[in-house]
């Protein structure tokens, strides 16, 4: 397990911003029955790490919610959606916590997306693969497409840009509010995001896998995935997690990996040199030069030396 992973977003998050408009505000906690409050239909989280959860729980039973949690209102006048502080939210459940202390907002949508990520970047609760996918969803919102349209989107300006060495890419309206949506998360820039990020959501699905329940780092998940033979791939993963391999470890076995292959895909063009050099020396005139076929006794001897290692 990693003790720290590397973030999405290399600066703190100081404030949520609006890139939704205003947000009208309830700040003073409320008390709020926990069967009137539902989850949302996407949250940017979805691993919940078994052994942290029993421990909130343990804590809540004791100590209750000390932390209130964000909740929307709804077209229902009873029910609210849940926008952050899903983990306090399962817990006070589990707990066996009839009502729990609730900021209540009026949000669009898409500000309880925003809001829902913000906070959870903050908190620095989500795995890379979140990340991706909750800024993707972010995107999406903002510019009113599709989350499988936007990679595309990104990719596309990634082209115009290094076509344009000279000129500045960010010209289009869907440039400017691709700009002020990571502007608005940290310091990474939209460059960035589609070199080092975008790419995490091709790896191989186990891959992903203990990526999304944050029990690897993304930059040691790249190089695991550069392991082709599936067999080899997932014995690395399953060591790397169990042993805590380093990146250099890893790198390590994967170049291991890589020059073997090379060797094995190497033995048949080795094979067809030595059929050639045979023909060859039994059409050749050195059968005439005793000097020569001396030499050739010696290297035949060395021949049959290694091979006779190997049998």
């Amino acid at each position: 397990m990693t003790s720290k992973r590397e973030r999405v977003f290399g600066g703190k998050i100081t404030a949520p911003v609006t890139l939704f408009g205003d947000v009208e505000t309830i700040h003073t906690p409320n008390t709020v029955a926990i069967a009137r409050i539902r989850l949302p239909d996407q949250q940017p989280r979805r691993y919940f790490d078994p052994q942290k959860m029993e421990q909130l729980v343990l804590s809540v039973k004791e100590h209750g919610i000390l932390e209130p949690l964000l909740v929307r209102t709804l077209d229902e006048s009873d029910v609210y959606e849940l926008v952050a502080g899903e983990r306090r939210y399962r817990a006070a459940k589990e707990a066996g916590l009839t009502d729990v202390p609730a900021v209540i907002r009026d949000l669009t949508d898409e500000q309880a997306v925003q809001l829902a990520l913000i906070e959870n970047l903050q908190r620095e609760d989500l795995n890379p693969i979140e990340e991706t996918e909750g800024v993707l969803q972010l995107l999406a919102l903002k510019l009113k497409i599709s989350v499988d349209e936007t990679p595309k989107l990104l990719y596309r300006m990634q082209h115009e840009a290094k076509g344009k060495v000279a000129h500045n890419v960010m010209g289009s309206s869907e440039d400017e509010a691709i700009q002020a949506v990571f502007a608005s998360l940290g310091t990474m820039t939209w460059e960035s995001f589609v070199n080092n990020r975008l790419p995490l959501l091709n790896l191989p699905e186990d891959v992903l896998e203990a990526l999304q329940q944050g029990k690897i780092a993304y930059t040691k998940a790249q190089a695991i995935a550069r392991v082709k033979n599936e067999e080899q791939r997932k014995d690395l993963l399953k060591k790397a997690i169990a042993q805590g391999l380093s990146l250099a470890q890893i790198k390590e076995c994967v170049d291991r990996f890589k020059s073997s292959a090379a060797a094995a895909a190497d033995q048949p063009l080795l094979k067809t040199q030595i059929d050639d050099v045979l023909k060859l020396a039994k059409r050749s005139k050195i059968w005439d030069d005793p000097k020569k076929q001396k030499k050739l006794e010696k290297v035949l001897a060395d021949l049959r030396s290694l091979i006779s290692d190997t049998v």
